[in-house]
């Protein structure tokens, strides 16, 4: 078998940039592919079959930025830029935008041509295969020899930690992701939210309760279906029209619009881990937004219960991003998702200026590993909510707020008040119970409004520079 050749070749238009990478890309999968085919029959033995990645590179003379608002679409200064590229078919209005305005700031083109990192087999079969399947023991263990499998010392966020260091060649990265780190988190997606990643939209809800995703399917089932470049297509399951055994561990749902700018909510269940494993990989998908819808303990006796905490600071002891963004690094409020969050409060359940304030508080919310801490010393414990002036507890907020600053998604959080442990008032089953029927529709109802906004707000301006670090990658 012949490897497909494709020679460097520079652009100034970005249409035609993106048609040589999908060409590239498509012939190099097509070629991995054709090789496992071979290969599971039996007509391949010895010779190894190898397919790469396109690249896109930059060679900037300077910048000349003709709108200095926007954040990304430029590099900080001359030099050379790179970064290999994956899945034109999910990517495509994304690559094409970007390419643009790098030509636009740098007045010149762009090379594209096959990179030198090879593209695993795994990923190039896709999520919709079961590699191991159907070969048998002897075949998977010749398959490492004749098929590059997925390198882990090139999977990293060294880019988006900030920790990157240039190679010999000084040549600098364009992106936050590279292929094959973009690859893992699409494979990934498949399986813990039982949905391909070509499914998901630009504007993401998290949750961790199951009464917030039924009320989604019943609104998401009547919206889709319309027609028009601003209606809503389809709804989407796990599953995606098949019949599942389970649930997988954190199901998504996607309520379409042709362009991507629908609504994709995720149930991540409990906990900071669970939150930081589904955005570290949604956000190679580049979402414009991201809000964390869900309950939290109030720590103020003026609370009550149903009440709603706009968080406008997070305390954060989840623990779990320690080692990427130190829990002394802070997370600044994006203005533009907190006026959402307010004004779709307001339209919603109908209160205004001042009087927001009976039902709505915004300050600090405090995020934990811990489900059980209310069974901690009490005086450690308020010692250190008291100093924050935390207002409201849960287990996952500060972690998707900490990974939207840490990948440049704009984040936000929204909660609602179902317990106050510090004041005798615990989750039991019947309490429970009735404050989740008499809330969640409202709160539901309030998330859908702020995508509206958000969306009608564009991402132009919702990637703020309060996102971005003094010395960053070109694409948003």
């Amino acid at each position: 078998m012949k490897a497909p050749h494709f020679k460097p070749r520079s652009f100034t238009d970005e249409t035609k940039a993106y048609a040589y990478i999908c060409g590239i890309y498509d012939a190099q999968r097509e070629y991995l592919r054709a090789g496992f085919d071979a290969f599971s029959k039996g007509a391949l033995k010895a010779d190894q079959v190898r397919g790469y990645y396109p690249y896109i590179r930059l060679e900037a003379k300077g910048v000349k930025r003709p709108d200095t608002r926007l954040s990304f679409g430029f590099v900080p200064s001359a030099g050379v830029y790179e970064t290999t590229l994956t899945r034109p078919d999910i990517f495509d209005r994304y690559y094409q935008e970007h390419i643009k305005l790098l030509l636009e700031n740098h007045e010149g083109k762009v090379e594209v041509g096959v990179s030198d990192t090879p593209m695993p087999l795994h990923f190039a079969l896709g999520e919709d295969f079961h590699l191991e399947r159907d070969l048998a023991p002897e075949q998977i263990e010749a398959l490492p020899k004749l098929f590059d499998q997925p390198d882990l010392d090139i999977l990293d966020d060294q880019i988006a930690n900030g920790t990157y260091q240039a190679g010999q060649e000084g040549v600098m990265p364009l992106a936050l992701f590279t292929a094959p780190r973009t690859d893992l988190s699409l494979m990934r997606l498949k399986h813990y939210t039982g949905t391909r990643a070509a499914h998901f939209q630009n504007y993401v809800i998290f949750t961790n309760y199951q009464f917030y995703i039924d009320e989604f399917i019943e609104t998401g089932k009547e919206l889709a279906g319309g027609n028009g470049p601003n209606a809503y297509t389809d709804f989407i399951e796990p599953g995606e029209g098949q019949a599942l055994s389970r649930l997988p561990q954190m199901p998504a749902y996607h309520l379409k619009r042709a362009d991507g700018s629908g609504i994709t909510m995720v149930n991540i269940g409990v906990g900071p881990s669970n939150a930081k494993t589904i955005t570290d990989h949604i956000a190679v998908l580049r979402p414009h937004a991201w809000l964390m819808l869900g309950h939290c303990a109030g720590l103020r006796n003026s609370q009550s219960l149903g009440d709603y905490v706009l968080a406008h600071a997070y305390l954060r002891e989840d623990n779990i991003l320690n080692d990427d963004l130190h829990p002394s690094i802070p997370l600044p409020a994006l203005a533009e998702i907190q006026l959402s969050l307010e004004k779709a409060v307001a339209e919603v359940t109908g209160y205004a200026g001042y009087d927001l304030k009976k039902i709505m508080r915004t300050g600090t919310v405090a995020t934990v590993d811990d489900r059980n801490w209310e069974l901690r010393s009490s005086v450690r414990q308020n010692i250190r909510f008291s100093q924050s002036r935390a207002i409201a507890l849960d287990m996952e907020s500060g972690t998707i707020a900490a990974n939207g600053f840490r990948f440049r998604v704009p984040y936000g959080t929204l909660l609602c008040v179902s317990d106050k442990p510090l004041h005798g008032q615990l989750k039991l089953p019947g309490m429970a119970d009735s404050f989740y029927r008499e809330r969640v529709d409202q709160h539901l109802k309030i998330g859908l409004r702020t995508m509206e906004i958000l969306r009608e707000i564009g991402p132009a301006k919702l990637h703020s520079r309060k996102l971005r670090s003094f010395n960053e990658v070109a694409f948003q």
